[in-house]
């Protein structure tokens, strides 16, 4: 790498400075939204938490945008939002709201001319309105029922002209009134993943042993009576490194791993006479269909096993999970 010239150097201080005093001034307008965190808040949080039909998200230009993102989150959390751009409702979008739905309008100024427009639509529709705006003493803070203040002693940019420390502002008082509403309804990871199958995390919380084990002809199994070259074919069949022994009624018994086996050959002890009774490990641990397959993740890693028989009654065999099973369903 070169070395900086002088120019370059002051060059990059003042970027490092620009940069800095961005995420000042963005900062601080987020901290100021603490002290307005009142009784007005948790009405519409309530309010939100009530909604027994749509929450309807609009705005223009930075504010649309933000309001979008707002939308998106409400709807992961399981409020029915959509986004309706203000520009577009009146040219035949205003179709998707219905009476009594519950719209949050986005406008820095308050006073942005496309949304103006749609306060008498909203009104006729007897829509609750909740303004979220840099200026409460505006048109639509003032024609609102609900207001939430964001506004901000100024923007980031140097000409104090580009939205920016407005829309961060915006962003976190949208996120805070869906993260207040989660607090209000005990929101849990399951409830998350719900809204999130295809997710990671919806794979986790919702794919249950069921969904993954093998059962069937595909379960390795071997009577008690089995001698080691039944139990070897078996398990070799089967790919599961493992097999299960059972009785007569062909309730478990007990556990074969290829583990087993190996350290009985390096025992150097006669096994050819050996019966699967005579190697198994009885009283072997199980899962129940119904159970999440996180749990058989944490119960192969407590106790270094890769494998673990699926029975609801710890008797008769549902079917059996794999390591492996868990990996290509992006469980592990």
């Amino acid at each position: 790498m070169q070395p900086l010239k002088a120019s370059s150097k002051a060059q990059e201080k003042r970027i490092i400075e620009a940069a800095r005093r961005v995420l000042k001034i963005e900062s601080d307008a987020v901290s100021a939204l603490i002290d307005r965190i009142d009784q007005n808040f948790v009405a519409v949080v309530n309010l939100l938490d009530a909604c027994q039909s749509h929450i309807v998200v609009t705005g223009m230009g930075k504010s649309g945008l933000v309001g979008s993102k707002i939308a998106a989150t409400f709807s992961s959390i399981g409020l029915p939002a959509v986004f309706l751009h203000a520009a577009e409702a009146s040219h035949g979008d205003l179709g998707i709201i219905a009476r009594g739905d519950i719209v949050l309008i986005l406008s820095n100024s308050g006073e942005t001319e496309e949304l103006l427009k749609l306060l008498p639509t909203f009104n006729r529709l007897k829509c609750t309105l909740i303004a979220m705006t840099g200026n409460p003493d505006s048109t639509l803070g003032r024609r609102a029922q609900y207001v939430l203040d964001v506004s901000v002693s100024e923007e980031a940019c140097a000409l104090n002209i580009v939205p920016t420390a407005s829309t961060t502002a915006a962003i976190a008082m949208g996120d805070t009134l869906a993260l207040a509403l989660l607090e209000k309804r005990g929101f849990k990871p399951e409830d998350f993943a719900q809204y999130h199958p295809g997710g990671s995390l919806g794979r986790k919380l919702l794919t249950t042993i069921g969904d993954l084990m093998h059962t069937g002809k595909d379960v390795p199994m071997v009577p008690e009576s089995a001698d080691i070259y039944s139990v070897l074919t078996e398990m070799s069949g089967k790919r599961m490194g493992t097999a299960i022994v059972v009785d007569r009624k062909n309730c478990i018994r007990g556990i074969i791993t290829d583990g087993d086996l190996r350290r009985l050959m390096e025992s150097k002890k006669d096994f050819s006479a050996m019966k699967a009774v005579d190697l198994m490990h009885a009283g072997p641990r199980t899962i129940g269909s119904d159970d999440m397959a996180t749990k058989a993740l944490q119960m192969m890693e407590e106790f270094s096993i890769t494998s673990v028989i699926v029975s609801d009654d710890g008797k008769s065999i549902e079917g059996i999970i794999h390591l492996h099973d868990l990996l290509k369903a992006g469980i592990a």
